[in-house]
């Protein structure tokens, strides 16, 4: 059974930041791409951000500039920097793991509430 432990969210004022955690046991860590999804009430789930192994990003439009996903491979963690957050930001955010770097994800942590107001 694959664990992936989120951490972070919270209530937060528009323009403020929060830094989401996400740590995985190492073999997973090691050698996939991994992501950030998030879900809106009433909305589909829709990607934030993703990194492969060497540490290339990509985002979604409604995020860049604002948004920074990294990864430590030290510690076996994966975190999302979110800055001059919007209250359309509001939303479950999920970090999950993306075996063949293709958006299919295989291992999804519990969730974390993210509320801008």
């Amino acid at each position: 059974h694959v664990q992936l432990v989120e951490s972070g969210g919270g209530p937060v004022q528009a323009g403020g930041s929060l830094r989401l955690s996400c740590k995985m046991p190492k073999d997973i860590f090691s050698t996939y791409c991994m992501g950030w999804l998030r879900q809106a009430p009433g909305k589909e789930r829709e990607g934030v951000a993703s990194i492969d192994s060497e540490g290339t990003a990509t985002y979604a439009d409604s995020v860049k500039g604002r948004f920074t996903v990294s990864r430590n491979n030290a510690t076996n963690t994966l975190y999302l920097q979110m800055d001059n957050l919007k209250p359309e930001d509001t939303a479950m955010y999920y970090c999950a793991t993306d075996p063949n770097c293709n958006s299919e994800y295989a291992y999804w942590g519990q969730g974390t509430q993210v509320t801008v107001s």
